[in-house]
Parts: structure tokens; C-alpha cells; sequence
């Protein structure tokens, strides 16, 4: 919208018919919906000429402008929004992993900014900010009316500047102030470790633009270790999602052929099948995925997909519930629209959005406390304006039939959102707190596979020899 010359309302109402008139609305089956919209439209028109001419101060068109396309979005879906230059500069940004900013995911849960995970050594995961944590003020401003992309834009900046935010928490007596000074944000999404016994141990953080090929690297290094890979743990707790492109790659490394996701949207153009080639594929050992309510979209797009294939035991909580697809719709401008588009289904059909991932085996962490006793960890579902799932009013479930050829889709975490939300950044692996609390779920996971191979050893040889 910068540099171009705005002649009222008159040009701004043709500049909206014709984008609308251009596109489905081409025949007489439409053209009572048409009318409406020029209705509407008029309706905006005049709006927009009453403040030019009678507001106290003359106001900037452009602004006026950008305004009401961001409420239009934001009255969607909490994931669609306006991206200027400068947001779109960041995100692509961000999807290589390495940012300026504090380290923390956020989201809006009943109507205020809430901390949805920190990643493990940053700004925020070093002052003490907590998953749950109420933000009601950055700086001097409320964030009451604050959007979450309003909320990303002030909260990161200059590494080495400070920035003050207002939290209330469950024992807090009144808001709490935290100043953090802002630090480059440069995310590894993927961490190795052997566990012993040919057991793997790999932690991913996001999906950025080279996961695949980190976890890659530590495949083959488990692979070339002294016991070899005889076991995996994949870890996506509190994993927000990223590139949907890379979680495709990731579930493909596991499995041999078939779905790995799909999408269904309202037009075909956004109908996908993603599917997996043998080429390249790990097998021959048991996986354990790790999950809990901060793994969301592309991290829940992974688990269903082993999970359908039976190629790995799903443990942990009930995942996030984002299962819908954000596009990027560039403008002239240099700005964006990112749009919801589709919802993306496991290969057996199952809508995630709003429900989640339900782990094979449920563990608890300690730290998530009991259903009725808290509110609990923030999900798809506890966000302001969600889309609806399966289930949920105004949803139907979604055709398993043929999709077009796959190609890159950008997903926000895609919460948190936008993990799931919003992405400030992404989040921690492995918490711990005072004393090295033990990490319970990852315990049960190494017990499992360990359990496997003494079953395969004791039985499952023995029964082939006989």
C-alpha cells in the first residue's frame, strides 16, 4: 500500500469490487452473493469518507486501510493475519532459525496473551517465564486488545535492548514485572544423544528449513555409534511445529510407503497428498515419540503419521490440536496475507484440529496438573476464534478421495500459532528444574524399547529358529 496514490473512497471501494468480481463471482449464480458484497463494500466506502472528512485530525488512508484488513483477518481464525514487509522479512527469518527476540511462544487464551512455552536457554527461559503465564502488559501498553503478531513485533528488536513485561501468575498476588534483555534467538532444531544400549535420543525443536537434513546427520551418527541404532526416541514435546514441507520429510525418513497427511480445503487448489518413498528410509528398530500439549502442527502431522503406520508407540499428553494449513498469500506490496486455507488429516483420516493427538500411552510429566484442578496447559481449542474440528459446531469431516501433487506449505506453529499461535519463538526441550527433577516420560520410553528388544531376543528369535 506504501507508495501508492489513493484517490478516497470512491478508488479504494473499485480496488475491493474488482479483486472480488475477478475471482468466483463470475456467474449468474453468484451474483446475489455480488450484490451483498457491493453492499457491504458501499457500506465500508462511506465509513471510510465520513473519517476522512469529519474526523478531528486528518487521518492516514493507508493506516485506515491496514486497519480494517487486519480486523477483517483477525476476525477468522486466530492463525490468518496481515503480515506488512518488515513481519514478512521476520518470518522468513524466523524459519531459518536465528532471530533477534526473548525465546517464547505466545497465544491468546480467554482473551489475554498468554505464554505458551519458552525454549530452553534463552532471555525468557533464564528470567523465569513459565508456560501459562498471563502477559497483560509490555511495556506501558495493555496488551487487552493486543493481536498476537502486534505482540511478536514489540517483543522482539536489537539484541542487547531491554524490554519489560507484566506477568500474573497462580500465586502471584498482582502482576509481576520481568525485564529481559533481548538476545539473538538462533534455534538448533535438532538434538542427539546416545542413551546406551544402541538407544537413541533425538529432541526436535521446530521444523525450520533444514530439519531434515539435521535429522539426518543424527540418524547416521546413532547408526555409525558403538551399539548402532537398535532403538529411537523421538522427542516433540513442546515442539510448536514450523514447515510442513520438513515434517513430511521427517515422518518420510520412518516410513516406506503410503499417506503420511493430507489436506482438504474449501477449493480444490488446496487439496494435497503428501505420500512416502522407500528411498532413504530407517527401519529395523522401534520408535517412542514423546508428546505433550505443546506439540502442535507440523510435531502432531509426524506423530499421527507414524502412529497411523504403527511404525512408532506414541507417548505422553494429548497434543495442541492444530490441524489447519496456513498459506502465504504475497500482494504487490511487499505484504501478506496469511490465510487459513485447509485442514490436514493422518493418513487413516483423523482430524486433528482441535482434538489433538492421543498418545498410545498416556504418562504424565509431573508438572501438568490434574483434569479439574487447574486450568491446565493452553490447546487449539482454548483459543479465542479456533477453527472448528470434527465434532465441534459447523465442521464437517473432511473426503479421503484423490488430492493434486504435494508441494511447500508454510505452517505456523503454525502455535502458538502462529505453535501454535503467534511465534515469538519456539520452545524448550527437556525442563528441568532444582535437583534434576527425572524426566518421567523420557524414562518409560527408554523402559519400552529396552522391553522390546528383550522381547525380541527371548521370543520373537527363538520362534523364527523353531
Amino acid at each position: 500500500m506504501k507508495g501508492k496514490k489513493w484517490w478516497g473512497p470512491a478508488a479504494v471501494l473499485f480496488v475491493f469490487l474488482v479483486g472480488f468480481i475477478s475471482g468466483d463471482i463470475t456467474s449468474h449464480r453468484h451474483t446475489a452473493q455480488a450484490n451483498v458484497v457491493y453492499e457491504k463494500l458501499k457500506i465500508f466506502g462511506d465509513v471510510l469518507s465520513a473519517v476522512q472528512n469529519s474526523y478531528v485530525e486528518e487521518p492516514n488512508v493507508d493506516q485506515l486501510v491496514e486497519g480494517a484488513i487486519k480486523g477483517m483477518l483477525q476476525n477468522l481464525d486466530p492463525h490468518s493475519s496481515y503480515l506488512t514487509p518488515d513481519m514478512m522479512k521476520q518470518m522468513e527469518v524466523e524459519t531459518k532459525g536465528i532471530f533477534g527476540g526473548l525465546g517464547i511462544e505466545i497465544g491468546i487464551k480467554e482473551g489475554i496473551l498468554t505464554v505458551i512455552a519458552p525454549i530452553e536457554d534463552t532471555p525468557a527461559f533464564r528470567a523465569g517465564l513459565k508456560a501459562g503465564d498471563k502477559i497483560v502488559k509490555i511495556e506501558n501498553d495493555s496488551t487487552k486488545e493486543m493481536t498476537v503478531m502486534d505482540a511478536v513485533k514489540r517483543l522482539r528488536g536489537e539484541p542487547g535492548t531491554k524490554v519489560t513485561i507484566w506477568i500474573t501468575r497462580e500465586g502471584f498476588p498482582e502482576a509481576r514485572p520481568f525485564t529481559i534483555t533481548r538476545d539473538i534467538i538462533k534455534i538448533k532444531s535438532v538434538k542427539a544423544k546416545g542413551l546406551g544400549d544402541g538407544i537413541g535420543y533425538i529432541k526436535l525443536l521446530q521444523f525450520q528449513q533444514d530439519s531434515d537434513e539435521e535429522m539426518e546427520k543424527a540418524l547416521q551418527a546413532q547408526k555409525k555409534g558403538k551399539d548402532g541404532l537398535r532403538g529411537l526416541v523421538l522427542d516433540l514435546r513442546n515442539n510448536p511445529g514450523g514447515l510442513l514441507e520438513q515434517a513430511v520429510k521427517v515422518a518420510d525418513k520412518f516410513i516406506e510407503s503410503g499417506l503420511i497427511v493430507y489436506t482438504d480445503g474449501r477449493i480444490e487448489a488446496q487439496k494435497f497428498k503428501y505420500s512416502a518413498r522407500k528411498e532413504g528410509t530407517y527401519t529395523g528398530f522401534p520408535i517412542v515419540v514423546l508428546v505433550n500439549a505443546g506439540s502442535a502442527s507440523a510435531s502432531e502431522i509426524v506423530a499421527g503419521a507414524l502412529q497411523d503406520h504403527g511404525r512408532a508407540v506414541v507417548l505422553g499428553t494429548k497434543t495442541f490440536g492444530k490441524g489447519s494449513v496456513q498459506t502465504i498469500l504475497p500482494l504487490e506490496d511487499g505484504s501478506a496475507l496469511r490465510l487459513t486455507t485447509a485442514r490436514y488429516f493422518t493418513p487413516n483420516g483423523r482430524s486433528i484440529q482441535a482434538k489433538g493427538i492421543e498418545p498410545d500411552i498416556v504418562v504424565r510429566d509431573g508438572r501438568e496438573p490434574l483434569a479439574g484442578t487447574h486450568p491446565g496447559p493452553i490447546r487449539e481449542k482454548d483459543i479465542e476464534r479456533h477453527l472448528k474440528g470434527e465434532g465441534e459446531e459447523g465442521t464437517e469431516e473432511a473426503p479421503q478421495g484423490e488430492t493434486p501433487p504435494a508441494r511447500e506449505i508454510r505452517m505456523r506453529k503454525e502455535a502458538p500459532g502462529e505453535g501454535t499461535s503467534g511465534k515469538e519463538s519456539s520452545a524448550p526441550p527437556l525442563e528441568k528444574t532444582k535437583g534434576e527433577e527425572k524426566d518421567i516420560q523420557l524414562e518409560r520410553a527408554v523402559e519400552l524399547l529396552k522391553g522390546w528388544e528383550i522381547f525380541k531376543t527371548r521370543f520373537l528369535d527363538k520362534a523364527k529358529a523353531s
